[in-house]
């Protein structure tokens, strides 16, 4: 059930109230067409701002709007509000409403918006989810600013600035005023040495050397700009960026997500956005294996490491997504929801760990299944000195569900220990305490009866 208010006044757009959410894993939302999703956390709320593929009847682009939905968790999904091209300055039905992102600043909301493959316009509003003013009346960025073509941008915010990126092939950066809706500068071109692309496996094709739909993220103070799963480094915002990898290979794929595929491979069509929650990152990025067809999309999300050099690893792309796991399968601990006092470390011998830097330290991993017949728990951990880890349900108040008394290692490799576990729910929040000011290394961890 819906409930469709219609804005009057000046103010423009149409806003829903989804009474029942979606209970979505990958794809998180499934089977209506939601894709080019860049994801923002506001208010410790999930948003992600979206294209929409009309039908799965489609044999080319149809997206008639774009899309604003919400989740507290990345698995519960709620359509909250719709953005009409006729709201805009477009004034008309169309049908190429093309890749979005958004910002928050002074207390309003910008929602930025592709005019098909031409121009970028923006609208404002009071929350996350408008209701939305084209307050300019105009494109933002005309499609005779530059010598690319002026969609699919991303907005970035460094040390309290905004910044917008843009373009295809060639990929432009601009300063934006306070105002949110205008250039503080001329858009300058941003240097990508030895760059790949889908249509580039080879660095060869120079008119086509990376792809459209870039995005810049930022981590441990270095800048990534991506452009679908590819992905360059940058001591600095505007360049030049040295080209590194993809995160997605051929080992990337759970059975059954492998195919169907772009024209030109796996690699192609992977728009999407990096965003950072509760001290995990994550990869939000578009996929079709599910649907079969390249003009009705999906969004998928997967967690993102960082090695030891700052490259990305390889992400794995299957229905398990984020925020949920299964007490059947081991589960590595780097794949929390929610951590502090916690750095993840790149093993020796390949994947990561986590490890406390601090006492009562802790990580949280929601959405456990098939835990109810499960009395046994086994950690592979590394333990500089005895210590304590609680278990908990939900957060580091509730209820104690476990006490693991973890001795000292007495070799300098991960042991595994096994605990008596009783009465657990069938699915459980849980919650890992770490009692210790010493360093303490985790694994994985898997169930048992």
């Amino acid at each position: 059930m819906t409930r469709v208010f219609k804005i009057t006044n000046g103010i423009v757009g149409t806003m829903l109230l989804v009474i029942t959410s979606v209970y979505s894993q990958n794809p998180i939302v499934s089977n209506v067409g939601l894709n080019d999703p860049h994801i923002h956390i506001f208010n410790d709320t999930a948003y992600v701002y979206a294209s929409h593929d009309k039908s799965i009847k489609n044999d080319k682009f149809i997206m008639e709007d774009w899309w604003v939905w919400s989740s507290p968790d990345l698995v519960n999904w709620t359509k909250r509000s719709i953005l009409s091209p006729k709201d805009t300055y477009i004034g008309k039905e169309f049908s190429r409403c093309w890749a979005t992102d958004a910002a928050y600043r002074n207390g309003n909301y910008y929602f930025y918006f592709s005019e098909g493959n031409e121009q970028t316009g923006v609208v404002v509003g009071e929350t996350p989810v408008g209701p939305w003013k084209d307050v300019l009346g105009k494109p933002l960025l005309s499609s005779d600013l530059t010598p690319t073509h002026e969609y699919d941008m991303a907005i970035f915010e460094d040390n309290g600035e905004h910044y917008i990126i843009f373009g295809v092939w060639d990929y432009y950066i601009a300063k934006l005023n306070d105002d949110m809706i205008s250039l503080a500068e001329s858009p300058k071109k941003i240097i990508i040495k030895n760059p790949r692309g889908p249509y580039n496996p080879y660095g060869e094709n120079k008119k086509m050397p990376t792809d459209d739909k870039p995005f810049v993220h930022k981590y441990n103070g270095k800048y990534y700009l991506s452009w679908g799963c590819f992905y360059a480094m940058a001591d600095n915002l505007y360049g030049p960026y040295d080209y590194k990898d993809t995160v997605i290979k051929e080992e990337s794929f759970a059975e059954g997500f492998d195919t169907p595929t772009w024209p030109n491979g796996f690699l192609q069509g992977r728009h999407g956005s990096f965003f950072e929650w509760n001290n995990q990152w994550y990869f939000i990025y578009c996929d079709v294996s599910q649907t079969g067809n390249r003009y009705f999309r999906d969004s998928f999300i997967s967690y993102v490491h960082y090695k030891d050099n700052g490259e990305m690893a390889i992400i794995r792309v299957d229905g398990v997504g984020v925020g949920n796991y299964n007490a059947n399968n081991s589960i590595e601990a780097e794949d929390y929801f929610k951590a502090e006092g916690i750095k993840k470390l790149e093993n020796t011998l390949g994947g990561f760990s986590i490890q406390t830097t601090e006492n009562n330290s802790y990580v949280v991993y929601p959405n456990v299944k098939y835990l109810q017949a499960k009395t046994i728990i086994e950690l592979e951990v590394l333990a500089s000195e005895a210590c304590t880890i609680e278990v908990r349900d939900n957060n580091t108040q509730g209820e104690l569900l476990a006490t693991l008394e973890i001795p000292k290692n007495d070799i300098y490799t991960f042991q595994k220990r096994q605990f008596a576990v009783n009465g657990l729910q069938d699915k459980t929040s849980l919650c890992f305490v770490f009692k210790t000011d010493a360093s303490l290394s985790l694994n994985r961890f898997k169930f048992k009866n």
